[in-house]
């Protein structure tokens, strides 16, 4: 079943875990009824790494912090998104009950401003465990039985969803044939707009002994190279903002982690990208907004369909 998290009210989020603190961190006139939607625009996120523990340190960095930090500044956008996307590993390390509370809870403000949250899990997160998070969790057809992955529709393209995870805590991803085949099918029968694809595990070559990304890459990239409506893979895994442009001109987004980095200098944030008929703009959230790039924009134009 796909992952998607529905908005909630105001009402029920001051219900909720987080009423004591609602008030002074999203003050009332930042709450959606007050906004207009852009549905063209898409927050997308990756690498959460939230603990059970909100107080949890990793690499000098208090996760749950960085997440709040991402969350206020979606919720505080001048015009919500029409959707938020999380691109896996929401959960620390094995993906615990425990992380996940801590996670839906923390992600409480998003649903409250009326955004769609869409979830594909990653090498460190639970598939049953990341659903059962989330009680309003909407249930809809299966395209695969085991799978997180799905078709989500917006005015300037179509988002296919998929599920790289293989097995949890294992860092190799793989989407397998049964997911592949549905990806054909349904790119075949989705023609009308340009097509996003978004995953958890980068692209990998699998030349090196021990490969740490998507394992079935290739085969990835002869179901999605010819169809031509392909413009863009996004991706998280590496903890890293990078974009690049395949000989084939389909645009391989990395997207930065939201929690901790591997050097110093790697930004750690969220990207902000608005959709056009031909292209993308892709602008980047540094946690730290002193960060060099903090504010960097990318311009994609797309492929020729």
């Amino acid at each position: 079943m796909p992952i998607y998290i529905p908005p909630i009210t105001r009402r029920q989020f001051l219900r909720g875990s987080l009423a004591a603190s609602a008030s002074l961190l999203f003050p009332r006139h930042l709450w959606a009824e007050e906004k207009t939607a852009d549905l063209n625009t898409w927050a997308l996120l990756s690498d959460t790494h939230i603990a059970a523990d909100r107080a949890k340190v990793a690499r000098e960095v208090n996760l749950a912090e960085h997440f709040e930090t991402a969350v206020r500044e979606i919720v505080e956008l001048p015009q919500r998104p029409g959707a938020a996307l999380i691109t896996g590993d929401c959960a620390f390390d094995r993906g615990e009950v425990g992380d996940y509370a801590t996670f839906a809870r923390l992600a409480q403000p998003i649903r409250a401003a009326q955004i769609p949250l869409h979830l594909a899990p990653g090498n460190h997160d639970v598939r049953n465990r990341l659903r059962a998070a989330f009680a309003e969790a909407k249930a809809t057809r299966r395209p695969s039985a085991d799978r997180c992955i799905s078709l989500v529709r917006s005015p300037h393209a179509n988002w296919f969803l998929l599920d790289s995870l293989d097995r949890t805590n294992s860092t190799p991803g793989v989407l397998g044939e049964t997911q592949l085949a549905w990806l054909a099918q349904t790119l075949d029968a989705n023609t009308d707009k340009p097509a996003i694809l978004a995953a958890h595990h980068y692209p990998d070559d699998c030349k090196s002994e021990k490969p740490t990304g998507l394992l079935d890459t290739a085969q990835l990239l002869e179901v999605i190279v010819p169809r031509k409506q392909v413009k863009a893979y996004v991706f998280g895994h590496s903890h890293v903002w990078k974009v690049t442009r395949h000989e084939s001109g389909i645009h391989f987004i990395n997207l930065p982690a939201v929690a901790y980095v591997f050097g110093k200098s790697v930004p750690s944030g969220w990207v902000l990208a608005t959709l056009k008929p031909d292209g993308a703009r892709l602008r980047l959230n540094c946690t730290d907004h002193a960060h060099a790039q903090h504010g960097q924009t990318v311009e994609l134009k797309w492929r020729a369909s």
